[in-house]
């Protein structure tokens, strides 16, 4: 569940690129298999690995509750299958990293009950604002989940491809799916929501928050 600086409007390629985080620093290296493939990774760094999932966890269960939000309010109107469709990959996104959360020992963010709550009322309060307020979150939100898997993508790619082939996988195809989302908020008029630069840029810096602490706590 990866946020960047806000920019009214952003060229979807450079959510491709971005400053990569060294894996060196963070601490002790391990080895650990995957149940699905079988495939073993050497010398992957721990700490690492712990930050990454445990922040996309959090950010997936987030997004989650978002949608979610926006359901309760927006559920029964002509946007509402557009909104289920997008929740129902998030719900595939969130079911995969629980699986990896086990497989490499990663605790959860302690703030997952923050997150349950801020996260519903986020999807709520913005589907109030009709649907383009709920699509311009979207917008906001996914991109900057697009925009962070990128970074992690990059640094992954520098530690070494072949070591993390099933991770780099996973998180390359979630943040192509996080793209294809960000493209139906613009699609469905999620520009035209009130003070929608104002509105994408507050989002954006409560995910950049998001994204520090999780990654730490």
């Amino acid at each position: 569940m990866s946020c960047a600086g806000a920019v009214a409007s952003r060229p979807l390629w450079r959510l491709r690129t971005g400053a990569p985080r060294p894996l060196a620093a963070y601490g002790r290296r391990i080895s650990v298999r995957f149940c699905s493939s079988g495939t073993t990774f050497d010398d992957i760094n721990r700490a690492a690995v712990d930050r990454i999932l445990r922040v996309d966890h959090a950010g997936e269960y987030g997004a989650n509750r978002i949608y979610a939000g926006q359901m309760a309010v927006l559920g029964r109107t002509s946007v509402g299958p557009v909104i289920q469709k997008m929740w129902d990959q998030e719900k595939d996104h969130l079911k995969k990293f629980n699986e990896l959360m086990v497989t490499f020992r990663v605790r959860p963010t302690v703030l997952m009950p923050f997150w349950n709550v801020v996260g519903f009322a986020l999807g709520a309060g913005t589907a109030l604002l009709g649907k383009e307020g709920a699509m311009a979150c979207t917008v906001a939100v996914e991109e900057s989940i697009a925009h962070h898997y990128n970074n992690q993508i990059r640094t992954l790619m520098e530690e070494g491809p072949d070591r993390h082939e099933e991770l780099l996988q996973v998180i390359k195809k979630f943040r192509d799916e996080e793209l294809e989302h960000h493209d139906i908020g613009l699609e469905h008029d999620a520009e035209m929501a009130p003070a929608y630069a104002v509105l994408k840029r507050v989002i954006q810096a409560g995910c950049s928050a998001a994204i520090f602490l999780s990654e730490r706590f």
